[in-house]
């Protein structure tokens, strides 16, 4: 079957920045074309295809919106107030299911609301409860399958809900280390994934409900086996998998045999995703994967034309089709790029018409972005490390002020698309740099397993050589260089203040690691049946108490010499605040400058519109004290 990419070419360093004229220097934007709340945007059509949602602001929270295609009327269906809504589905063609937690606990409730905004019940508001969806059954309209951890805050039960009165029934007791259930397409639960003691995965499945569980496949924790949904006879699974490979490979697996009976793609350079399928047509679609952008290998004649009729219509965008009705007659389309959130679209397939429905940020114009283009360089141990640089535009590419950008996880990737963090910085005339070091996923299981207990270690050390690499080439002025991450990009920021210290300039930690021991000792209770894995992949503060000593920033504290400006959530379930409290305690004992901001209704990052402008106005304030930036200079 055909590839459709976007046909990238990976230029050399050299190549990109040959170019000698300058394009126009745009203005300083204000911070909030960056970070206030989206006009409109998560656009997802109903089922039966009369109607489109959406969220929006009200009263600075994201709340949703329901049109009726064909009389174009809106009304709005929530009014929340503390927190936006963030993610939703339509449960059945008239009522629609949203999560929401209180001050970022990530206690998630479960809520239903019709789409009229009447009948709003939350259906999961028991105590301290967190909710987690696990099936919608569109087959069965008043019921979805979720995750509750109600009889232990470690693990999560499956339940059926009837999401009109909020009733729900025991599917199964969980034995303590499922981590995640399957259903097949007629909504039964069948597959189920558990941790064992030494960390590896066991694979457990059932013919039907009134069988016993039965372990099928027992994976290493450095193997990877992700079933994604049954055959559409409900016999075999659809899987991504590197066992007995380096790279994920779209395959089918027999349960029966309990063997892997063919390989359906692979790609030589990196992992697959994710893949999708046609519930109409009871296929195979599509296959997702990034290398320098995302990419799409088609198993589906149908859906590759639908595709390539899109990409005509818009040839300089990236595509997704986010949603579509059941009858596949009408999809959500959105366009996107480097320099734009996108726009959103009704594609109706019967007449071929494409309506645009919406712009996510319209204030946001693309001729006064950056491009963020793929680079690539070599780490002192000789690998290849991927990753983007963005520069500002109407600049010499020379000696400019430069951000470092490490992303969090540690077990996620950097992507090309609309970053309003790189874009804000590149507008204040930063240079940015992000890589995918070593751990960062999509490049395969070596490159990953390279990352096993290396935070603060190999994966910091890939880093520090982008950093040197950037200087080498001219592009990063030696004296005005900042490190900023969140979550574990906020660990190695602070990784970077105390085991670089002569490297940068200043740091900026959100919501960041601050010691390895108290880091494993306050994780919320639903990670402990992943703890063994945790363990395997990051230390174990016992056997590995050396380690974790020599790569605990916090107890260096007395490397770090440079200035700090550290943001954190009262409620964060994830990185507790006492992460960030005693990294000041112990800087600011020292007498080393270290602005400190913590917001009590928040929890791993700042969801709420007012805080997220409050925090990027504080740290504007402090890259331009500390590196001396054009922003600073212009205002």
């Amino acid at each position: 079957m055909k590839l459709i990419s976007s046909l990238t070419l990976f230029l050399s360093f050299t190549l990109i920045f040959s170019c000698t004229s300058l394009e126009e220097k745009p203005a300083i934007l204000p911070i909030e074309d960056f970070f206030k709340n989206p006009e409109k945007i998560n656009f997802q059509i109903s089922p039966n295809g009369r109607y489109y949602s959406f969220l929006a602001p009200w009263n600075y929270r994201m709340n949703l919106f329901v049109t009726e295609i064909d009389k174009d009327t809106t009304i709005q269906i929530t009014f929340e107030t503390d927190r936006d809504i963030s993610k939703y589905i339509w449960a059945n063609d008239f009522r629609i299911l949203f999560i929401n937690d209180k001050g970022g606990d990530e206690n998630y409730r479960l809520y239903g609301v019709n789409i009229n905004g009447s009948n709003l019940k939350c259906l999961t508001c028991i105590g301290n409860v967190r909710a987690n969806l696990i099936d919608a059954l569109v087959d069965y309209p008043d019921e979805v399958i979720v995750g509750l951890n109600k009889r232990d805050p470690q693990v999560f039960d499956p339940y059926k809900l009837n999401i009109v009165t909020g009733e729900y029934k025991l599917l199964a007791e969980n034995p303590g280390n499922i981590v995640g259930w399957m259903t097949d397409h007629n909504g039964m639960l069948r597959v189920a994934q558990a941790i064992l003691p030494n960390g590896d995965v066991d694979l457990l499945y059932r013919d039907d409900e009134n069988e016993p569980f039965e372990s099928i496949l027992k994976t290493p924790w450095k193997d990877s086996f992700d079933p994604f949904f049954f055959t559409f006879d409900n016999k075999m699974l659809y899987a991504i998998s590197n066992i007995g490979r380096d790279k994920k490979e779209v395959v089918v697996f027999d349960p029966k045999s309990q063997s892997e009976v063919k390989v359906l793609y692979k790609n030589s350079l990196v992992d697959v995703d994710i893949i999708r399928f046609s519930k109409k047509r009871r296929v195979l679609t599509s296959a997702e994967y990034y290398d320098d952008k995302k990419e799409i290998y088609f198993f589906d004649k149908k859906t590759e034309e639908l595709y390539q009729k899109l990409a005509e219509i818009f040839p300089d965008k990236s595509i997704s089709v986010n949603s579509a009705s059941l009858d596949e007659d009408k999809f959500i389309v959105r366009t996107y790029s480097d320099k734009t959130r996108g726009k959103y679209y009704l594609f109706n397939t019967e007449n071929e018409k494409i309506e645009k429905i919406a712009e996510v940020s319209p204030w946001i114009d693309e001729q006064q972005m950056a491009d963020m283009k793929p680079i690539q360089y070599e780490s002192r141990d000789g690998l290849t490390i991927h990753g983007y640089l963005t520069v500002p535009k109407g600049v010499q590419q020379k000696k400019l002020p430069t951000v470092i950008l490490p992303h969090g996880g540690p077990w996620l990737r950097d992507v090309w698309e609309f970053d309003p963090e790189v874009q804000f910085l590149a507008n204040r005339g930063y240079a940015v740099l992000q890589m995918n070091f070593r751990g960062s996923t999509g490049y395969g299981k070596e490159f990953w397993f390279k990352s096993i207990k290396q935070w603060g270690k190999d994966m910091q050390n890939d880093v520090t050589d982008g950093v040197y690499w950037l200087i080498n080439e001219g592009v990063a002025d030696r004296d005005r260089i900042a490190i900023y991450g969140a979550s574990f990009g906020g660990y190695v920021a602070l990784a970077g203040a105390a085991f670089t210290p002569d490297l940068y300039a200043c740091a900026v930690d959100y919501v960041g690691v601050s010691s390895m021991f108290t880091f494993m000792e306050t994780i919320p209770p639903y990670w402990e049946p992943l703890k063994p894995q945790y363990y395997a992949m990051v230390g174990d503060p016992v056997e590995d108490s050396a380690l974790f000593a020599e790569i605990s920033p916090l107890l260096h504290a007395d490397n770090i010499k440079i200035p700090l400006f550290i943001a954190q959530g009262t409620n964060d379930p994830r990185v507790n605040k006492n992460e960030s409290d005693q990294m000041v305690k112990a800087l600011r004992d020292r007498g080393i400058e270290v602005e400190y901001m913590v917001k009590e209704n928040e929890g791993h990052g700042f969801l709420n519109e007012e805080n997220r402008l409050e925090f990027y106005r504080n740290m504007e304030q402090f890259l331009a004290k500390n590196l001396q930036s054009i922003s600073s200079e212009n205002k």
